[in-house]
C-alpha cells in the first residue's frame, strides 16, 4: 500500500480520544489522573501484546501485527489529527471551577499520584500516535525512518505547533515494531486550551509544576521538526546495548523472526529522549506565571526512580501526619496504576516505569533504605516480550520480601508474566484485595509538596526550583 492509495479512500474524522494509541503510557496516565468514570471500556481492554496467548508463536505474531494495525490511526486519517482538539479534550476531563495546581510534563506515574494527592490537574505535554507500516520489519529501522518521514510531513502540515519524535524499539514493542511506526507528538508551545485553563481555572495562589525527564538518547534528524531514536531508556538499556552482536539481542530477533538488523549510526547527536518533551514549554510557563501572578516550579530528573521515591516518601509522611498510617505499600508498574484508589485505601505508591531489571533494582534500593512496611503488594506489568533485560519474577518477589508481615506479588500478573500484559482495570482489583477501609484523606498542600520534593530531591538527584 502506498500513501496515494490510502489518500484515495474516504477520509475518517478522528475524535480526540481515539487519536491517542490506547496502549501507551500517556493514555493510561490521562485516564488515571482524571478518573472521570467514562473510561470503563479502556480499563477492560486487553493490550494488543496481551492478546491471542492461546496461539502458537507462528500464528500469534501475525495476529498481533494485525491487531496493532487496527488500533493505529488509519493512514487516510493522518490529516485529521488535530492537536488543539486533543488539548481541549484533555482539559475537558477536569470539570472543576478551580484547581490549586496544574502539573505538566513527562509521563510519569508518580507525577499523577502527586496530582491526585493535591487535588490538582495533570496535563501531558505530548501524546503518542501509532500508524500502520505495511510490509514493515522490526529489524529495518532505515525503512521505518523513510516511511515515518512521509507520514510525519502530513501530520506536521496540519499541526505546525508540534514536533515529532519517532521511536523504533523491538524490545519494547516486539512484533508490533514491524507493523506500526510510533510517533511521540510534542507541543513546542502551550496549546490554546492549556493557556485558557491556566488563566481561568488555576487558583489565584496556584502553582504550575513542570516535571521533566532529562535522560538523553542518540537522535537522527529526519526533518525540521521530525527526529527519530532507535531504542529507548525505558528498557533499562544503554544505546550501545542495542547491538545484534550481543547474544540477548540476537535471541530477541530470532523470536521476532528478524533476519537482519540495520546497523546503527554512531555519530548521532544526543538529545532528550522521547519522554523529555520540548524545553521551550518551561520558558512559556514561567512567562505566563509572571503575567498571571501564579508561581511556576520546575522539577527536573534524570532517573525516574528518584521521582518515584520522593513522591512515595511524601505520601508516607502525609499519611502518618494526618491518619497515623503509612504502613502499607503498593508497587505499581507502567500502565497499571490507580492514583485515586491508592488514596482511598491510604496506600503508599511506588511506581516502576517498566519491568526492566534496572528499574526494579531502583525499587529494591528504595525499600532497603526505608523504614519497613507492614505490607508490600507488588504488581508487575508483564512487558509483552521475553527480553532478557526484563526482571525475573524472583526479583519482583524480592520486593515483597521487604514486608515485615505480609508481602506478595499479584498472582494474576505473575501468571501472565512476561508475555501477556493485563487490562488496566486489574489494578483496582489488586487494591480492593488490600481490604483497607476507605478513609477520607486531607489533601496535601502545594507548599508541602514543593518543600518535600526539594528536601527529598536534594539527596536523590532532583532539581526543584
Amino acid at each position: 500500500m502506498t500513501l496515494s492509495d490510502a489518500s484515495r479512500r474516504a477520509r475518517i474524522r478522528l475524535r480526540p480520544e481515539t487519536t491517542l494509541y490506547p496502549d501507551c503510557l500517556e493514555s493510561a496516565l490521562i485516564d488515571a489522573a482524571a478518573a472521570t468514570g467514562d473510561d470503563g471500556d479502556r480499563l477492560r481492554s486487553v493490550p494488543v501484546l496481551g492478546r491471542h496467548g492461546e496461539l502458537p508463536d507462528e500464528l500469534r505474531g501475525p495476529a498481533l501485527r494485525a491487531a496493532a494495525g487496527a488500533a493505529a490511526v488509519p493512514l487516510n486519517a493522518l490529516d485529521q489529527i488535530d492537536a488543539d482538539a486533543v488539548a481541549e479534550w484533555l482539559v475537558s476531563r477536569y470539570p472543576g471551577a478551580s484547581y490549586p495546581a496544574v502539573l505538566f510534563g513527562s509521563p510519569h506515574g508518580a507525577a499523577v499520584h502527586l496530582a491526585a494527592a493535591l487535588g490538582a490537574a495533570w496535563l501531558p505535554t505530548g501524546f503518542v500516535v501509532r500508524v500502520p507500516w505495511p510490509g514493515g520489519s522490526a529489524g529495518n529501522w532505515y525503512g521505518a525512518a523513510d516511511w515515518g518521514a512521509r507520514l510525519a510531513e502530513r501530520i506536521l502540515a496540519a499541526n505546525p505547533a508540534l514536533t515529532i519524535r519517532q521511536v523504533h524499539d523491538p524490545l519494547l514493542d516486539g512484533p508490533l515494531c514491524g507493523a506500526t511506526v510510533t510517533f511521540h507528538l510534542r507541543w513546542r508551545e502551550l496549546p490554546g486550551p492549556y493557556l485558557a485553563f491556566l488563566r481561568t481555572r488555576l487558583a489565584a495562589d496556584g502553582v504550575s509544576l513542570v516535571l521533566r525527564d532529562l535522560r538523553s538518547w542518540p537522535v537522527e534528524q529526519l526533518g525540521p521538526d521530525h527526529t527519530m531514536q532507535v531504542g529507548s531508556p525505558v528498557t533499562g538499556l544503554s544505546p550501545d546495548e542495542y547491538d545484534p552482536d550481543r547474544p540477548a539481542f540476537r535471541r530477541l530477533f530470532h523470536e521476532l523472526g528478524v533476519e537482519r538488523w540495520s546497523p546503527l549510526r554512531h555519530n548521532a547527536a544526543a538529545q532528550c529522549a522521547e519522554r523529555g518533551g520540548e524545553p521551550g514549554l518551561e520558558i512559556r510557563l514561567g512567562e505566563l506565571a509572571a503575567e498571571t501572578g501564579h508561581r511556576a516550579v520546575r522539577v527536573l530528573y534524570d532517573s525516574p526512580a528518584a521521582l518515584s521515591a520522593c513522591v512515595a516518601d511524601l505520601y508516607r509522611e502525609h499519611l502518618r501526619s494526618t491518619l497515623g498510617l503509612g504502613d502499607a505499600c503498593l508497587i505499581e508498574t507502567g500502565r497499571l496504576l490507580d492514583p485515586h484508589g491508592v488514596l482511598e485505601r491510604a496506600l503508599v505508591p511506588y511506581w516502576c516505569e517498566s519491568a526492566a531489571q534496572r528499574t526494579v533494582a531502583g525499587a529494591e534500593w528504595w525499600l532497603a533504605g526505608s523504614n519497613p512496611f507492614d505490607r508490600v503488594t507488588v504488581l508487575p506489568e508483564p512487558p509483552g516480550t521475553a527480553g532478557e533485560t526484563h526482571a525475573r519474577l524472583t526479583q519482583w518477589r524480592s520486593l515483597a520480601g521487604f514486608a515485615r508481615h505480609a508481602g506478595r506479588v499479584d498472582r494474576v500478573a505473575a501468571g501472565r508474566y512476561p508475555r501477556l500484559p493485563l487490562p488496566r482495570g486489574h489494578v483496582a482489583r489488586v487494591i480492593e484485595d488490600n481490604a483497607r477501609p476507605r478513609q477520607p484523606i486531607q489533601p496535601m498542600t502545594v507548599q508541602q509538596a514543593v518543600a518535600g520534593l526539594r528536601h527529598q530531591g536534594a539527596r536523590r538527584g532532583l532539581f526543584v526550583g
